[in-house]
């Protein structure tokens, strides 16, 4: 049995599964204390790693044994089913290990000390982007017999590794891209953009600019990197080059696509714009095709560029930003509710502890709603219409259904399987039947796709206008405060005794400009943990630089100070040192420290610099700045 329906499904189901990584990397907060020794770490991740092999070897050598066993590959087409359940599963559980090194060994903490990965966080992140491409590379070389079997090909292990990374190579690309470009900004010595780019404003054009720039120009860097090369001339190119004209398309290029050494029947296109735009197929698809099939299909791509199915994927991925964005602040609220505590409570465990966990946990739910559910019914949709566009090229849709019959032929897959972002191969010969005897269907889709688009835009109008209000209004500092004020003081009816709740109480109140309830709150965390670094700094900062006059009391201010630098010399708690030095008029400490502050920063330079001029200043001359 062949089946060359893999591509396609891979790479979309990708989309899902790399994403879901990067979110679950992003999200990921330093521990205060590590889960394990370093030794021991180590001996967990290799037992883990060492674990997922084995059982992803298990599965596939019990796979193939029941193809030759059964003779399952000559008559029994439910075994590529079987074998894209493995896939699936097996990254999911690939997924699973690579949270659990991350939440439960804390692995990126032992690499938080080294200078280049503090300097450029964005290594730091391809490290660990490496790791998860790591067990998918184990997954494809322990499947790679099985897919051999089910396709017939002598595709080497190489080329079918190579194949599958590519599939992540544009969605992982543009993300690496923008973490460094964005770590070499915050490296120069550009303080005005710097401010900006901490601003939320800042932050949002930022990442539009870029968004927009990958989308334009991304597909020159894709097709380069999957090696794509352009079709030579002859009747193949002609009758593409025909039909594109015929549709007017415009394009940079017509190209081989490579994908697993071209053995998959499919093709594609990609790009917004026309001079970044490319036609892509595969050797399989020219090779297995005649000239109608051929016209057809490419009409099919065609009417994924003149009924604007690209933008409107552009304009999607920009709404989930924008969803995403506000939905921070729903979860948010969510967490800290009433119903949420009531549960925590009944399962015996803190609403503190359990909130960064729930927040991911909703977070990739979202995700997936959002794109596997929604996103999905509008591609489903959308390659319907792309599909009725044959009526508009060729009048007929006799030719793409031939097409269709054809790949259900060679590839082995049953006509009846849907996938998430298309409807199964039956059910798009059934519709294009009904439309040739019955063409009023098709302007019945087409406008069926302008009030569903347009019901999308409206939802993304309100949606957007109601987060911008909520986190540019005095609005949601205030709910937010008065909620996790609530829940805290909830918390610390059940626990009195823990500091944590104490600390966050005084920062709510800090924030609030409570200051004599934050002085409290943060006093009674030390009684509980006199050695929290994090409280002896906040108390002493708060005592060195309060707006309320009456709160400054210098000589309390440098003993908490003390206190926390024995704990942590850390930048920003030898920064608070520094400031504490200085209003006890002892400029020459207050300058040292800060020097030995901006040894230890990894980011954040200038902040650190500008502090720096103001003790040297004060220390030469001897008398407080204010003055100078």
């Amino acid at each position: 049995m062949k089946r060359k329906d893999f591509s396609n499904r891979a790479m979309f189901n990708n989309f899902i599964y790399f994403i879901i990584v990067l979110l679950i990397y992003t999200t990921y907060q330093p521990a205060k204390t590590t889960n394990f020794t370093a030794a021991n770490t180590a001996f967990l991740f290799l037992i883990s790693v060492f674990l997922f092999t084995w059982f992803t070897k298990f599965c596939f050598k019990r796979l193939e044994n029941q193809i030759f066993k059964f003779n399952i590959y000559d008559s029994d087409r439910d075994i590529s089913e079987k074998f894209d359940k493995l896939i699936k599963q097996q990254t999911i559980l690939a997924i699973i290990l690579f949270s659990f090194d991350l939440y439960f060994l804390n692995l990126p903490d032992f690499f938080s000390g080294f200078y280049i990965l503090k300097m450029i966080p964005a290594v730091n992140a391809c490290l660990f982007i490496l790791l998860f491409l790591s067990y998918l590379i184990i997954i494809w070389n322990l499947s790679n017999n099985v897919f051999q079997v089910l396709n017939g090909s002598s595709i080497s292990l190489r080329s079918y590794i190579i194949s599958n990374l590519s599939f992540a190579v544009p969605i992982f690309l543009p993300w690496i891209c923008l973490s460094v470009i964005y770590d070499l900004i915050f490296a120069l010595p550009f303080n005005l953009f710097h401010n900006f780019l901490l601003t939320t404003h800042g932050q949002i054009i930022f990442f539009m600019l870029f968004l927009f720039s990958a989308i334009i120009t991304g597909p020159k860097i894709i097709q380069k990197l999957w090696n794509c090369k352009p079709l030579e001339i002859g009747e193949k190119r002609y009758i593409i080059e025909n039909i594109c004209k015929k549709a007017d398309v415009k394009y940079n290029d017509i190209v081989y696509w490579p994908i697993f050494n071209g053995t998959m029947i499919t093709a594609g296109v990609m790009g917004v714009v026309k001079k970044f735009r490319y036609i892509l197929v595969t050797r399989a698809l020219l090779d297995n095709l005649d000239s109608s099939e051929l016209e057809a299909v490419i009409v099919h791509e065609a009417g994924h560029v003149k009924k604007k199915h690209l933008l409107f994927y552009v304009f999607f991925i920009t709404g989930y930003m924008l969803v995403s964005f506000i939905l921070s602040d729903f979860i948010f609220f969510l967490l800290y509710s009433n119903p949420v505590y009531f549960i925590t409570d009944i399962l015996g465990i803190t609403l503190v502890s359990a909130a960064p966990t729930l927040y991911i946990t909703i977070t990739i739910l979202s995700f997936i709603i959002y794109f596997r559910y929604i996103f999905a019914y509008f591609m489903r949709n959308f390659e319907r219409q792309a599909d009725l566009y044959v009526f508009e090229i060729l009048n007929s849709a006799k030719s793409l259904i031939s097409a269709f019959y054809k790949i259900i032929q060679i590839s082995g897959q049953s006509p009846e399987k849907p996938n998430w972002h298309h409807f199964s191969i039956k059910e798009r010969i059934t519709h294009l039947i009904r439309c040739e005897s019955n063409r009023k269907l098709i302007s019945l889709h087409n406008k069926k796709i302008r009030n569903i688009t347009a019901a999308y835009i409206i939802s993304i109008f309100i949606i957007g206008t109601a987060g911008l209000y909520l986190n540019f209004s005095d609005l949601k500092t205030s709910a937010s405060f008065k909620i996790t004020e609530n829940t805290l003081q909830k918390e610390l009816q059940k626990n009195p005794e823990n500091p944590e709740i104490y600390k966050l109480l005084g920062d709510i109140y800090y924030f609030k400009k409570d200051f004599d309830k934050t002085i409290k709150m943060y006093l009674a965390s030390l009684n509980l943990k006199p050695d929290n670094f994090e409280v002896l700094n906040n108390l002493a900062w708060l005592m060195s630089t309060c707006e309320d006059k009456k709160f400054i009391d210098p000589e309390k201010a440098l003993y908490f100070a003390k206190l926390a630098v024995k704990e942590k010399k850390a930048p920003h708690i030898l920064d608070t040192l520094a400031e504490c030095f200085y209003i006890n008029n002892m400029f020459y400490e207050a300058f040292k420290a800060e020097t030995l502050a901006i040894e230890l920063a990894p980011k954040n330079l200038m902040y650190y610099k500008k502090r720096l001029k103001k003790f040297e200043r004060s220390y030469k001359m001897n008398i407080p700045e204010k003055y100078l």
